[in-house]
Formats: structure tokens, sequence, C-alpha cells
């Protein structure tokens, strides 16, 4: 009779639970039974694991096997048991020190060959193992380096059964043969989803990205990209075809400022578990940019999937920008699902299999028409649609979706001298991207103490009695409100807005001048405000 015990990683969405994997071996007729709620893929480790261990040398027990999973109520699916499986195995028969596997965290998929496969989901199941106490992790070597991200956790990256055998017991480690340079490595192919896309939601290089100073015109659209920007501050730009709407908002990912530590471990656990990280780039460090076709299920933009759901778009876009171009083509639906992750910055989806809160904290920019041929604003552009159906059209973007948009562009079509150049050349992205930091630092400085990062953050309540306006800046809000042009919730946002105006201006608080502008992005109504810092009115 022989036991020994080690560990492993669920995953439930972005969180882990660590598992306990027990072996049991008792004399009787040679049997193998895994127990602990595994699904099919896990299931399937009985044979992936026998042959691993026979092809790496070491002797398969014959006798009665009985490998747990534990705590058994928790789902456990995929095939990153292995590894742990396999060890827990050997070390019931003695090929292994129990002692030296029991405080052991291996993740990793077993080849018939031995060859330990990369998994899906690394960054987020070391982290949920440093956080229940564990320091020794073992993982596939080519996702040794996502490991690596977690402080105070010692990572052993293997690349067959065979060098974490002789690694724990002492043995010479043999030499396992490199992939010939220049061949592909099919042992990366677990950490891609088929169909996810390779680099889904991720940030390219801001250098090489597109520049802002392309845009021709649109200088209160710059503005309000810059506003959005500096605060997380949702967009919508609204105008006809052709005026730039798609361009700025591809642009507005290179003027955020890089993510934090913490943001990029964020967001490089969706991305893990979304089976999209680039392999070789185990750290996300640019907020990613995520743009659906407007033909996306619900499943696609809030997440789903069979068995335990999968992130969908708001979450890859965590800490980054979703942008959704001809927003009024998007199912009414999937538009209003939004409205719980734009308030809490997480959705939780139930399904049968379980419950998973995924983390989905972004900033929203829509594009729309404003009619089905988009001809509507233009003076003798010949648009025949009706007023019913320009109605109908502009209601798909409902008013509680709206009212949680805090900057209402209108995008004009663009001027023949802007077109040609002659009103001289738009700032570019670095010198907007400065400011933007510039500003992100001072709001910064002044929520250093408060479990808010960005304007957009702030409670309402804390807005009206703690972040004060100067003494008479809202009285055009205030009127504005008695005129029912402003909700409650549209006071805060435009106070949201006016802070982040102030930081970009480097007031110390918002003035007239600040609440005014917050309140043209909003209501769309002209209040004499210039532009602003580094554009023309």
């Amino acid at each position: 009779m022989g036991f020994a015990r080690t560990c492993s990683v669920a995953l439930v969405g972005v969180e882990g639970v660590v598992v306990e994997v027990q072996a049991d071996l008792e004399p009787g007729v040679a049997a193998f039974t895994l127990v602990g709620l595994p699904d099919k893929s896990l299931s399937e480790s009985r044979d992936r694991v026998r042959a691993a261990v026979v092809n790496s040398g070491a002797e398969w027990p014959q006798k009665k096997l009985t490998v747990g999973l534990s705590p058994a109520s928790v789902p456990k699916s995929g095939s990153s048991f292995d590894l742990a499986v396999a060890a827990a195995v050997l070390g019931a028969a003695e090929r292994l020190d129990p002692r030296a596997i029991a405080d052991l965290v291996l993740i990793g998929e077993l080849g018939l060959d031995g060859r330990v496969r990369p998994v899906r989901g690394v960054l987020p199941a070391v982290l949920a193992a440093a956080d229940a106490g564990y320091r020794q992790v073992v993982v596939p070597e080519q996702t040794a380096g996502e490991a690596a991200l977690v402080p105070g956790v010692s990572v052993l990256g293997v690349r067959t059964l065979r060098q974490l055998i002789a690694v724990l017991t002492d043995e010479p480690v043999p030499d396992e043969e490199p992939t010939e340079e220049g061949r592909p490595d099919a042992m990366l192919a677990g950490l891609l989803v088929p169909g996810a896309g390779l680099g889904t939601g991720l940030a390219a290089d801001p250098a090489e990205g597109p520049d802002l100073a392309d845009v021709a015109g649109q200088h209160r659209a710059r503005r309000a990209l810059e506003i959005a920007a500096a605060g997380s501050h949702h967009l919508l730009l609204s105008g006809p075809p052709g005026a730039g709407k798609t361009m700025l908002a591809e642009r507005l990912q290179g003027i955020l400022p890089p993510l934090t530590r913490q943001e990029s471990l964020e967001v490089t656990a969706v991305h893990s578990v979304a089976g999209i990280l680039p392999p070789g780039e185990p750290l996300v460090r640019r907020a990613p940019y995520c743009a659906p076709h407007h033909s996306a299920t619900m499943q696609s933009l809030v997440g789903g999937g069979n068995g335990l759901p999968r992130p969908g778009a708001v979450s890859l876009a965590h800490r980054g920008i979703l942008f959704l171009d001809e927003a009024p083509e998007f199912s009414g639906k999937v538009l209003d699902a939004l409205r719980q992750p734009l308030e809490s910055g997480h959705v939780v989806i139930a399904r049968a299999a379980g419950v998973v809160r995924l983390p989905a904290r972004f900033l929203l920019a829509l594009a729309a028409n404003p009619c089905p041929c988009g001809r509507h604003t233009l003076q003798g552009a010949g648009c025949e649609c009706p007023a019913s159906l320009v109605r109908r059209y502009q209601a798909r973007l409902s008013g509680p979706l709206l009212d949680r948009v805090d900057l209402r562009v209108e995008v004009e079509p663009v001027t023949r001298a802007d077109l040609l150049g002659r009103g001289g050349r738009g700032e570019t992205t670095a010198t907007v991207a400065d400011r933007v930091r510039e500003a992100r630092a001072r709001a910064a400085a002044r929520l250093a103490d408060t479990p808010w990062h960005v304007n957009s953050e702030i409670p309402g309540h804390e807005l009206r009695t703690r972040y004060l306006a100067a003494p008479g800046a809202l009285a055009t809000a205030e009127r504005d409100i008695e005129r029912g042009l402003l909700t409650a919730r549209g006071l805060d946002r435009v106070l949201r807005v006016a802070w982040t105006v102030a930081d970009l201006a480097g007031h110390d608080r918002p003035d007239s001048q600040d609440i005014a502008l917050a309140l043209e992005m909003r209501t769309g109504i002209a209040r004499g405000v210039p532009v602003g810092a580094g554009e023309r009115a």
C-alpha cells in the first residue's frame, strides 16, 4: 500500500482554487480510477499519464490505483492536472519521495512521450497558489516566464517528465533535444484556443501604431479623445460616414498610458485564460484594444460558451478599450448587456456548470451614423430616410446605455482646408499622450489614499461631498437638472469629466469653464467654451 499527494490549481474564470491531488495504491486487480468531478479532457488523463510515465523510463504500478482531486465539489477541467497526477502516482509507487512533492504545485499537460506541454491560465493559477501560501511551482518550460511574474514564488520550468523525476531525485538531469531553429514548436499549440485569434485585444507598440496627426481637423473630437484617455471616460462619436470616427477611435489606444504592474498582471491573466497570450510575451504592458464586429453575439461580447464561461470582449478589453463601430447595428440585447459591467467593472455569468466573475473595467468607445444612410445631418446630401426611421435607428442606443456615456461628440464632415492640410497638421500621438500621462499623475496623487485610480471611478457621493468644484461653478449644471437635461447619474458623470478637464489644464479643482466644457461634451449644447489645451477652436 502506498499513498502520496501533491497540488495543482483549478481555474474558475480567472480565479484559481488549489486542488490537492491524492494517489492511493492498494493490492488488487490493476485499475486506474480518477475521482473528484473531472470533465472529459481530465478523465482522459488516465491514458496520457500512464503512457507518459512508461515512456519516461519509470515503471507503472500494477496495482489498484485511485487518484482523488480534492475538494471534490469544485468542477475541474482541462489537461493541466496531468503533471500533478503523474507525480502523485510516482510518489505512491515510491519512485519519488512523497515528502518532496507534498508542497509542490504542478501545472502542465503530458504528451504520450513524456513531454510537458504548456497550458493556458498559468499566471492566474500561480497567483492562486501564491495566495494560498505555496512557494514552489512546476510549470512547462514555455510558460516559466509567465509564472515568474508572481513575486515570492520559486518557479521550475521543465520540458519533460524525465527532467522532473531527475530534479526531484537528485539524479543527473537528462539533456533534451531542443526545437530546431526556424521549425515551428507544436508544443505551443496548447497556449492558443482555436478560433480565438492570436493577438486579439492586445496592443501594438505605440511607435508603430497609427498617429493622431493623421486625422484632418476634428479639433473638438480630438479634445474629447484626450479627455476620455485622461479620465477613462466612455465616449460616443456620432456623425456622417467618412468624417473620421473610426480613425479617431483607433488612435485612442496610442494616447493611453502604459499599464501599471498590477494592471498588467490583471490583463495578462485574462488573456492567458482566453488562450490569446502570444508565446514569448508573458506580460502585457500596453492597454488592450478590442473591436468586435457588429454581428457579435452576447456570449462573444460578455463571455460564455459550453461548460464554464470563457472571457468575452468586455474582459479582453479590461484596462483598455472596447470599440463598437457602427454601434446601432449591434443587437439591442447585446448593447444593453454592457450596462452592468460599465457600472461595476466586472461581469458575472451564471451557467449550469457554475458562476464565473470576470473583470471588465474598460473604456467604451462608440461610433454611430445619424441614420441608416448616414446623410441625415448633411445639408443637401439627399437623405431620404423618413423621420420615423431615423428615430428608430437612433433609439437602438437605449437611454440607460447613453446615460452611462460621459462624452458625446458630433463629428462634423472634414472641411476642404483641413483635408488639404491648409489648417496645419494636428498634434501627434506622442504629444497628446504626454499630457494624458501628466493628467493621470495629478489624479493619482489626489486619489492616492483611496481605492480609486482615475476620475471615472470616483463615486458620485464623494464628488458632491469630498471633491468639490469651485464656488459657483455648478450653477449651469444645476439649471440643466431643473430643465431635465441632466439626470442624477448625468451630474455625477459631468463632475468626473470636469475633474479630468481640470487635471489636463493644471487646475486645483474644476472651475466654471471646466464644468461648461464637461456639460457641452455630454449634452451637445454649445456653451461657448474654447477647445482647450493644444488645440484650436
